[in-house]
C-alpha cells in the first residue's frame, strides 16, 4: 500500500520544514509542489514567456523535466533550488499557478510521483485536488504576523533585504489571490487535520504529524 500524506497551507505556515522533517522520519519521498510552480515561473520569466499566454506556457511545460533529490530541485538538469526562493519568483509563481494549463501538467506529474512506499507532498491543493483520497491530510496555518516573520527570516538567510510590514501585505495579497482563484483554490480539505503552528515549535508540529500518520497507516512505528 502506498502511503500518501498531504500538507497544504499558506506561505510561512511551516509546510516545507515540517514536510521535509516528516518525510525523513517516515522514510518517504518529499515533494515540494510549490517549488515546481516557482520553477515554471522562473524559467518562463527567463525565456520571456508571458504568464497569461497559455499556448506558450503549454509548450514550455512540454519540454521541462523535474527531479527532486535531498531537498533540491532541478529543471532540465539545472539546480534551481536557490533561484526559485527569490521574493519576486514567489509572486510570479502565485500568478502562474492560477493558469489551468500549468496546473493540468503539474498535477499529472505530481500524481506520478506517488510510488511505494509513499510520499509526503506539500502545496496548496494537494489534499483537495491532487490526492483527494490521500491516506492522511494536514493543513498548516499560522497568524499573519508570525507567517510574515518566518518568511522574512528565510529571505534574510538567503541574503535578501525585506521590509516585514511590506512582506505581510504581500502575503495577504497572495492569500486573497490563491483562496479566491477559480482553479484549485487554497482551502483545507473537508477531512484535513488543521494545525495552527503559530506557537508550536517545529519539533512539536512534526511529532504530532508523525503520531497521526503512524496511527492511521500501516507504516511501522518509529
Amino acid at each position: 500500500m502506498t502511503v500518501v500524506v498531504t500538507v497544504d497551507g499558506p506561505a510561512g505556515a511551516g509546510k516545507s520544514s515540517a514536510s521535509r522533517r516528516l518525510a525523513e522520519r517516515l522514510q518517504l519521498l518529499h515533494v515540494d509542489t510549490g517549488a515546481m510552480y516557482r520553477a515554471v515561473a522562473l524559467v518562463a520569466a527567463e525565456r520571456g514567456v508571458g504568464l497569461e499566454d497559455d499556448g506558450a506556457l503549454g509548450r514550455l511545460l512540454e519540454g521541462l523535466r523535474f527531479a527532486f533529490d535531498l531537498g533540491r530541485i532541478t529543471v532540465d538538469g539545472r539546480d534551481v533550488s536557490e533561484a526559485i526562493r527569490r521574493r519576486e519568483v514567489g509572486e510570479l509563481a502565485s500568478r502562474v499557478s492560477a493558469r489551468p494549463v500549468v496546473r493540468r501538467r503539474l498535477v499529472a506529474l505530481q500524481r506520478s510521483l506517488a510510488a511505494s512506499p509513499g510520499v509526503v507532498m506539500e502545496g496548496r491543493d494537494i489534499g483537495t485536488v491532487v490526492f483527494p483520497d490521500a491516506s492522511v491530510k494536514f493543513f498548516l496555518t499560522a497568524s499573519p504576523g508570525e507567517r510574515a516573520h518566518r518568511r522574512a527570516l528565510e529571505l534574510h538567510a538567503t541574503g535578501q533585504t525585506v521590509d516585514e510590514a511590506a512582506l505581510a501585505a504581500e502575503l495577504a495579497r497572495r492569500d486573497e489571490r490563491d483562496s479566491t482563484r477559480a482553479v484549485a483554490p487554497l482551502r483545507p480539505a473537508a477531512d484535513a487535520i488543521v494545525l495552527d503552528t503559530s506557537t508550536l515549535s517545529l519539533d512539536d508540529v512534526v511529532a504530532e504529524m508523525e503520531r497521526v500518520v503512524r496511527a492511521r497507516t500501516a507504516l511501522p512505528g518509529g
